[in-house]
């Protein structure tokens, strides 16, 4: 079964950065894509960004562009999320994801990520 633990979240003031990660074990972890989703209560989970399995390519979402990174060390089969530049609309729900099996184009919706971990809050003050 996989199983992927998120590790990280906190308290940051506006403009400041923080570092998340996603530690997965379970099957093979370099095989698969990996992505970063975030949710507000009551909202729907939103995509953040997303990396393939050998971190070729990367994707974010509009929002987070330039600010946020996204790498992994399949070595220690763990998934990373740097955030820079810190806003308060960052204020969520960090949820790491992964795939059940590979994809060409790296994908960006909820329903193409089969495995989920239970999410850290990252939370910025004004």
């Amino acid at each position: 079964q996989v199983q992927l633990v998120e590790s990280g979240g906190g308290l940051v003031q506006t403009g400041g950065s923080l570092s998340v990660s996603c530690a997965a074990s379970g099957r093979t972890f370099s095989r698969y894509p990996m992505g970063w989703f975030r949710q507000a209560p009551g909202k729907e989970r939103e995509f953040v960004a997303a990396i393939s399995w050998n971190a070729g390519s990367t994707t974010y979402a509009d929002s987070v562009k330039g600010r946020f990174t996204i790498t992994r060390d399949n070595a220690k089969n763990t998934a990373y999320l740097q955030m820079n530049s810190l806003k308060p609309e960052d204020t969520d729900v960090y949820f790491c994801a992964t795939t059940a099996r590979g994809w060409i184009a790296l994908p960006h919706g909820p329903d193409d990520y089969n495995y989920w971990g239970q999410g850290t809050r990252v939370t910025v003050g004004s």
